[in-house]
């Protein structure tokens, strides 16, 4: 029995999350804990910096920052580009440039080299900027599952809907409890409840994104930046998906 397109999306979520996870892992060990997802990180370190001088690391967080957004940017033209030309499976454009981007990257870092002899700051941000255009482009790529927003590289607002929505489910089992005063009964039907299931997905959400960085540091400890080979297969098999359940139906949509 086929999928429903919102269960395969959700599942393909739950598949880049997991994939934003080890890239962003992988790049914060490689390249001197510098995170290519996390822009609220990158956006204090590169204000810290230009009040302490330090020219090189705000140089990098700056690159990280830029090509974030170039990416994103990128990510909804080519969303933008499917809406006008009905094109429904132009998330699979999407995810394969992503998968070259982060190709690109195991191609060229010098995994031979120790991690202590010093990588050129210029060859460093464009290492940088590759991942971190990649991430952008993923955001940009699967945004929405039904009335939810979702974000796949970045786990700080899945949280914060997570608590947005088991406070919706507790009131609800409180409500219950206030009409039945059985405890069993109050919270009968929460499995069918949407913001019980919205918070099953935010909580996934999670899981998945430090489930990543888990492998992804174990693997990088064995393989390098060899460990984004993973990543990359797993953008593909999204990207095939795509081709049986159009992934980003719904971002169409949204566009003017």
């Amino acid at each position: 029995m086929p999928l429903s397109h919102k269960t395969a999306k959700s599942a393909v979520a739950l598949l880049l999350t997991f994939a934003a996870g080890m890239v962003d892992i992988v790049a914060y060990i490689s390249l001197y804990h510098v995170f290519v997802a996390h822009m609220t990180g990158t956006t204090v370190h590169l204000g810290n910096t230009l009040v302490l001088a330090r020219w090189t690391s705000s140089a990098k967080s700056a690159v990280v920052l830029i090509s974030f957004v170039l990416g994103s940017v990128l990510g909804r033209s080519i969303i933008e580009f499917g809406s006008r030309t009905r094109k429904r499976t132009i998330a699979s454009i999407t995810l394969t440039v992503e998968a070259l981007l982060v190709l690109a990257f195991i191609w060229a870092f010098p995994r031979t080299t120790p991690i202590e002899q010093a990588i050129p700051v210029w060859k460093t941000c464009a290492f940088l900027g590759l991942l971190a255009t990649a991430m952008g482009l993923q955001t940009a790529t699967l945004t929405r599952i039904g009335p939810l927003t979702i974000h796949t590289t970045f786990v700080t607002g899945m949280l914060n809907k997570l608590a947005q929505s088991l406070s919706q489910w507790m009131f609800w089992v409180h409500d219950n409890w206030r009409r039945c005063r059985n405890a069993s009964h109050s919270f009968q039907g929460s499995g069918r409840h949407p913001a019980f299931r919205h918070a099953q997905l935010m909580a996934a959400i999670w899981f998945c994104y430090i489930v990543g960085s888990v492998t992804g540091t174990w693997m990088q400890s064995r393989w390098s930046t060899g460990a984004l080979y993973l990543p990359v297969s797993l953008l593909m098999i999204a990207a095939v998906v795509d081709h049986v359940q159009p992934l980003s139906i719904e971002e169409e949509a949204d566009q003017p």
